[in-house]
């Protein structure tokens, strides 16, 4: 599949730089899958679209203030680091990072971030996205960073963060720290609307992955199948599945962005024997169609769940999404999920009538 077929043009104007205020005050555009159907609402009144059966899942994680801004002590050169986790061999001190300019730090290289508030050393050599960095001395980095760090706002966001950012890159909902990115569908919720929703009968149940590079980390493969995803934390826990798993059978499953997505679509596709990390069926198309059988268990692990068209959707019915980048494994999903053709024409919909775009712009509901 040629990835240039998911190219759109998009007025840079109509890139969102401010969320709408209030939260629900956003655009909703919705999109019908059966008969391509394209109506124009305010997002408030998503819950017109949510019947007492169904199931609505969001993603709870929550955005660490991981944008550390500092000089390399030697040169005087200024740096820029991300943080994106904890390293795996679990000692506190050793963080992966995006850094910045991070092609010309070498390993051995000393940082000092936040006017030294934190110190820290590269710990390998240049060649991969993902770099490995070691904070001197015995620190807190979650504490500190969220005393001193700023909010990693995506770049095409072309302003310094502010004050205000730290509340509204955040979901109404958002729990448990360790994501480098918002899941920006749920930032248009607001806790009354969620109450109403809730009122109505709709479950909303609380899944978790911690959103890293890998959500939007740029294609760089003419063909979509030889990209690879990087891995994410989710989890799901036993109660969560049970929820899902037992109104599923009178209700849909409505998902609140990409991430949700994936996190669902990997314990589906784990519970079929789906073969790979990527999260695609295999070729044969083995197992395509057959009912999820969730246990009322926990599930948790790293996914590298990739989804682009064709997929068979195993336990998501309806999309809570916004409005991606072109050529995105975002905008593949949402691809894989309505039609390459519907949804080209949707983006084109959205231009032509000036919907806001990306992380802080509107949203688009599939059902």
């Amino acid at each position: 599949m040629n990835l240039a077929d998911f190219d759109f043009s998009l007025p840079e104007d109509l890139i969102a730089q401010y969320p709408a205020e209030p939260r629900d005050a956003s655009r909703l555009m919705v999109v019908h899958r059966r008969g391509g159907a394209i109506e124009h609402r305010t997002f408030r009144d998503i819950a017109d679209y949510l019947a007492p059966a169904d199931t609505l899942v969001l993603n709870r994680t929550r955005v660490m203030s991981a944008r550390l801004r500092g000089v390399r002590p030697e040169t005087g050169g200024r740096v820029e680091v991300v943080l994106v986790r904890q390293a795996r061999d679990e000692s506190p001190s050793h963080w992966e990072a995006l850094l910045k300019p991070g092609a010309r730090l070498a390993k051995g290289t000393r940082l000092e971030l936040e006017g030294g508030a934190l110190v820290a050393t590269v710990e390998d050599d240049p060649g991969q996205d993902i770099r490995l960095i070691r904070f001197a001395g015995n620190v807190d980095v979650p504490r500190v960073i969220e005393q001193v760090g700023g909010t990693p706002l995506p770049p095409y966001i072309r302003r310094a963060p502010d004050a205000s950012d730290r509340d509204r890159y955040q979901t109404v909902y958002a729990e448990e720290y360790g994501a480098v990115a918002a899941p920006t569908a749920g930032l248009h919720f607001t806790a009354p609307l969620l109450d109403r929703i809730r009122a109505r009968g709709t479950a909303v149940v609380p899944i978790l992955l911690h959103v890293g590079p890998g959500t939007f980390q740029p294609i760089r493969t003419a063909a979509v199948e030889d990209h690879e995803m990087g891995d994410e934390y989710y989890r799901v826990e036993a109660h969560e599945a049970e929820i899902i798993r037992q109104r599923r059978n009178t209700g849909r499953v409505v998902a609140v962005g990409t991430t949700a997505v994936r996190t669902l679509e990997t314990i589906a596709a784990g519970e079929r024997g789906a073969p790979g990390e990527r999260g695609v069926p295999d070729a044969s198309g083995e197992g395509r169609g057959a009912e999820p059988i969730l246990e009322p268990r926990r599930y948790e692990g790293r996914t590298r769940c990739f989804i682009y068209p064709p997929y068979d959707f195993r336990l998501v019915d309806a999309l809570l999404t916004n409005f991606h980048l072109p050529k995105s494994t975002l905008l593949l999903l949402v691809s894989a999920f309505a039609g390459r053709e519907l949804i080209l024409d949707a983006y084109e919909e959205a231009v032509r009538e000036k919907y806001r775009f990306y992380s802080y712009g509107d949203a688009m509901l599939i059902v």
